[in-house]
């Protein structure tokens, strides 16, 4: 019984000191809060911009974001994530471009960046979906 638990304690100390080694990488996590740049929270797209509102309507659907309100007309959904509030507009280029903007209703630029890269990678993945 005595070597069972030696080897068990010996395995968990040296478990111990190799993780304890793992250097953590520079880049922020997707979740952690960093500044942002306000060029970082637009995006271009060559849609047209009532696609890119239903586009954009089903990637905060996905992303499990609550959607707090949504006025198809002027082109915005408000939506809270992480104890924040956010605002997506949807605006017009021309007839096959749309920009999406999506910015803190607080106006403080320092929130996790994944509110933004997960918005957007969805809507990448989706720009061919028939709507």
């Amino acid at each position: 019984m005595r070597k069972i638990i030696l080897m068990i304690t010996v395995l968990f100390l040296t478990s111990n000191t190799v993780f304890a080694n793992v250097q953590v990488s520079a880049a922020a996590p997707l979740t952690l809060p960093q500044n942002i740049s306000f060029d970082d929270c637009t995006k271009i797209y060559g849609i047209s911009q009532e696609k890119l509102f239903y586009l954009t309507l089903a990637s905060i659907s996905a992303n499990h974001f609550n959607i707090d309100e949504i006025q198809s007309d002027n082109g915005y959904i408000l939506f809270s994530a992480n104890r924040n509030k956010y605002l997506a507009t949807i605006s017009k280029i021309d007839r096959t471009n749309a920009i999406l903007k999506i910015t803190p209703c607080n106006n403080i630029y320092n929130f996790p960046i994944g509110v933004l890269t997960n918005t957007f990678k969805y809507i990448d993945l989706n720009l061919a979906a028939k709507i």
